[in-house]
């Protein structure tokens, strides 16, 4: 795992004053970081017979539609309001300050089948929260939620107890 958290770049100040920034784009140019964050998931799950894995927009596509591919599972991309062109389901979630929305195709997932949730960060829980809302509504069954990074210390993971939860990475403290 030291090799996965070295290859993440921490960016203080950003966006924002306090807040540190963990920047995946350098664990995703080098090759050998990148391979290794996919085997990893691929081991853990590749057992559990996933029909489709869920990226979360928009880096959440990236080891998400990677990970789809080594476990022959189809891909699902969420994506913010107004981005995708057929029919959705629309779930509602609370940020800091206001609300924001995801959307799903409304046939993306069907009744039964065993998904695989991703996303690269774990901050609060709200945006995953609201994902797994999507997916009930369809009537899929959660395999299994997993993050490339997750800050334990702003107890995201909480909003997600119902589910099995896995991390790569785990920062602590800010």
């Amino acid at each position: 795992m030291d090799k996965l958290t070295d290859s993440i770049r921490s960016i203080p100040d950003f966006p924002k004053k306090g807040i540190v920034f963990r920047d995946i784009t350098t664990l995703l140019k080098n090759a050998d970081a990148l391979r290794t964050a996919v085997d990893l998931f691929t081991e853990k799950y590749k057992n559990l017979k996933i029909d489709k894995v869920i990226g979360i927009e928009s880096r959440g596509f990236i080891i998400g539609a990677a990970l789809a591919v080594r476990l022959g599972a189809g891909f699902v991309p969420v994506r913010k309001k107004g981005k995708l062109p057929a029919e959705v389901i629309t779930e509602e979630y609370a940020l800091e300050y206001g609300t924001d929305s995801i959307e799903m195709h409304i046939d993306a997932v069907k009744p039964g089948e065993r998904v695989l949730l991703h996303d690269d960060l774990l901050a609060t829980g709200g945006t995953m929260a609201a994902v797994i809302k999507l997916v009930e509504k369809l009537k899929g069954n959660i395999a299994g939620i997993s993050f490339l990074i997750e800050l334990s210390f702003l107890e995201g993971r909480k909003q997600l107890q119902e589910h099995e939860v896995y991390s790569l990475i785990k920062y602590d403290k800010e």
